[in-house]
């Protein structure tokens, strides 16, 4: 949400609440914001009626940065990363059938927290992440089969944050942390 319309009484509407709600979470998780102010901002943003009540909520943000969010989709064969290359704070996956592999393990991460959507038809998925990273899979929804993930039992402190949501039809998602 980089520009409000100009009539600060016009209705907010859901797509600008979500973009609202995803900035205040960007930077309490970029460090930002307190657990306090990111809990008070979320009550201010989702009471909001009107643009103008985003107004004072947003200004404190920080701006958004660009590249923060990007999309890969296929219609159908594989979808691969890996290697050097450097990970969006958000990353949507979408494939009507066919397989996934991202290998974060040599990724380059800018933001301290990454989203991963899977929106994915038909097909298997397999994520490995760096060895120290903390993955959390409870936002996501398989259709056919169980997600494979084997947490790690003691993380060190500092690792990067990777969270793993969306939609799964027939397939399954494997997650593994890489063993260097």
């Amino acid at each position: 949400m980089t520009s409000l319309p100009e009539d600060p009484s016009s209705p907010v509407g859901d797509d600008a609440r979500d973009t609202a709600v995803r900035r205040l979470q960007e930077a309490y998780a970029d460090g930002h914001l307190s657990h306090e102010e990111m809990d008070e901002g979320l009550g201010q943003v989702l009471a909001a009626r009107t643009y103008g009540e985003l107004v004072p909520v947003l200004s404190s943000l920080p701006e958004e940065r660009a590249g923060t969010a990007s999309m890969i989709t296929a219609a159908g064969g594989r979808i691969r990363r890996r290697g050097a290359w450097r990970v969006p704070r958000t990353l949507t996956i979408e494939s009507a059938f066919g397989r996934v592999h991202l290998d974060l393990s040599q990724a380059v991460f800018d933001h301290p927290m990454t989203d991963i959507e899977l929106r994915l038809g038909t097909g298997r998925a397999r994520i490995t992440v760096p060895r120290d990273a903390v993955v959390d899979i409870d936002d996501l929804r398989a259709g056919w089969k169980d997600t494979l993930y084997k947490a790690q039992r003691r993380p060190r402190p500092g690792g990067q944050r990777i969270r793993i949501s969306g939609t799964m039809g027939f397939g399954r998602l494997k997650v593994r942390h890489a063993r260097r």
